[in-house]
């Protein structure tokens, strides 16, 4: 079978194995539809929070991210994997003490307030939006390339498939539906890796292959790309050139934004006991772990293929000469080639890049960072079949953190509004009906978001952790380690925080766009990074509020003592 063929069947088979999943794992109620009746082991807790974790951007966009920034894209794998690490340890259990559905349920109760519920709302839904965006577009990304329909039909599609398990299902069917998403994405993930680590460096492990020697070549892969990066006038790629005052903003602002994202933080609800909540967390960290520590590797691969392909033995190649895949990626419009000096050759060089004679020559050649994964068995000559597996393994991450992230949603409105706020009396029945409703509506905005994305999937997806660093982060984290954190002082630090980082990242990359760059930026810390910076305003906002104002009430400050106490068993 033909590429089409091959990921047709395996992402028609997938597909419905979720649908049959969500079906048999149909919520019943409120408590199935929010946090799936309380009652999933740790191992599948664990896979599924794993699914609900690694998104599109994991799959799809970070390995793109290293392939281009090389040492710089690495603060996506410090701060994504240390905010895990964050969240397991210092916010999970107890949260899970706490015992509610849902992150501003924490937050309307821990500081005594309707409008820190409605500030803590609005904040998930608007963290939740930014995040859903990313992953409708990778959705539409792969359609559009392996199933050779437009981003817009393939986005339809996707919306389609989380209708069904997110609106039917609830928590229930997304948790079970994602443990098998989880399996999906990482065999797709690992397969081509291994393949290719075995290929380039007889290695079948990626973690020790992508830093060992080409066979019969005597130069490491990596110092072979470190040399044609300076070749081509592209920076050292195991040195970077970023700022580092921004790089460890942006570390930072993923770190933080990890520990407060709503979606992953309900995962812990979902469990029996809080010991469950913690082994669940360890499972999640290890299998998260197997995909982090193989993405630099398929990065480095990817990068040595494509340049290995448009330039051999120090000579750019000609466009006629292209291979099909690069072909059809240009096809979709992820590759874009112009032809400046009409040579027909492909210059693929970096900013200050010159000629033997000096001159200086002008990149020709622009690719979305975002197809690298996806592209990358293509590029190796791997099978057809593991090439529509990678196309299967990047919707399971896709539409997997897309369900959490609808949920997320659907319950901001139907229990923390409706049942905590505009209608107390609501039934479990109207409210579940309500639950639903508001989980469709939600899934058509985040199609149009993923149609009308405002960036790539791993910048989309890092605004998002940002507006969560800024937002969720402190009032969580105050919430529970300072007794004597107020309403007053949390609500003020969640609106000043988000509305600084959302402000922040409007001005620069939607009304000036012009201006996004290191020459314009404060303090030189860019969009992605800035959550950081909004966390502290938070922190510092909240801290002088509550000092000018009244201490919580006594049944407030017994029950935080309450949730930091150890559970025995």
């Amino acid at each position: 079978m033909d590429i089409q063929q091959w990921t047709a069947f395996l992402v028609g088979a997938s597909f419905l194995l979720y649908i049959v999943i969500a079906i048999r794992s149909r919520a019943n109620s409120t408590g199935e539809f929010y946090v799936a009746g309380g009652h999933v082991p740790p191992l599948a807790n664990g896979m599924a929070t794993a699914a609900d974790w690694m998104s599109a951007a994991s799959f799809i966009s970070m390995a793109g991210l290293i392939s281009f920034s090389g040492f710089d894209g690495s603060v996506y794998l410090m701060g994504w994997t240390g905010g895990y690490v964050l969240l397991a340890l210092l916010l999970a259990p107890y949260l899970r003490k706490f015992g509610k559905f849902t992150v501003p349920d924490f937050i309307g109760d821990r500081y005594y307030s309707q409008l820190a519920r409605i500030v803590a709302v609005i904040c998930a839904i608007f963290v939740s939006f930014t995040y859903v965006a990313g992953q409708m577009r990778g959705v539409g990304l792969v359609f559009s390339r392996f199933l050779e329909v437009d981003i817009t039909t393939g986005v339809v599609i996707g919306m389609c498939i989380v209708f069904v398990y997110a609106v039917l299902g609830g928590m229930k069917g997304i948790t079970y539906t994602q443990v098998a998403q989880y399996c999906v994405l990482i065999f797709a993930f690992m397969v081509p890796a291994i393949f290719i680590s075995l290929h380039v460096a007889d290695w079948a492990i990626p973690q020790i292959g992508f830093g060992m020697g080409t066979p019969g070549q005597g130069s490491t892969i990596l110092a072979r790309l470190n040399g044609l990066h300076e070749e081509l006038g592209f920076s050292s790629y195991t040195r970077g050139s970023g700022n580092t005052i921004n790089l460890i903003a942006i570390t930072f602002a993923l770190m933080a934004g990890t520990a407060g994202l709503p979606h992953v933080i309900i995962r812990f609800y979902t469990v029996p006991r809080v010991r469950d909540a913690r082994t669940s967390a360890g499972w999640a960290l290890l299998l998260i772990a197997i995909l982090y520590t193989t993405a630099p590797a398929v990065a480095v691969f990817a990068r040595t293929n494509l340049l290995d392909t448009v330039y051999k033995e120090g000579q750019f190649q000609p466009h006629s000469s292209m291979p099909d895949w690069f072909n059809t990626w240009e096809g979709t419009g992820l590759i874009k080639f112009t032809d400046h000096n009409n040579d027909g050759l492909i210059q693929y060089v970096g900013e200050g890049a010159v000629d033997a004679e000096g001159l200086l020559l002008q990149n020709e050649l622009i690719i979305d960072r975002d197809i690298m994964v996806l592209a990358n068995p293509e590029i190796a000559g791997l099978p057809n079949w593991v090439i529509g597996l990678v196309a299967a393994g990047g919707l399971a991450a896709a539409l997997s953190t897309a369900a959490g992230l609808l949920l997320v949603v659907s319950t901001s409105f139907s229990h923390d509004l409706l049942r905590k706020w505009l209608k107390p009396d609501i039934s479990e029945k109207e409210e579940l009906l309500a639950a639903r409703i508001a989980a469709g509506v939600a899934v058509c905005f985040a199609g149009y978001l993923g149609i009308h994305p405002p960036g790539f999937v791993g910048e989309v997806v890092a605004f998002a952790f940002g507006l969560a660093a800024a937002s969720f982060f402190p009032a969580i984290l105050l919430g529970i380690f300072m007794k004597r954190m107020n309403s007053e002082g949390a609500i003020a630090g969640m609106i000043v925080g988000l509305l600084f980082t959302a402000s922040y990242i409007i001005y620069f990359k939607f009304m000036h766009p012009e201006l996004d760059s290191a020459d314009h930026w404060w303090w030189g810390i860019s969009p992605t990074g800035i959550g950081s910076v909004g966390m502290c305003f938070n922190f510092m906002v909240a801290g002088i509020v509550r000092s000018f104002t009244a201490d919580p009430p006594q049944e407030v400050l017994e029950m935080v003592e309450q949730i930091r106490l150890p559970e025995k068993g």
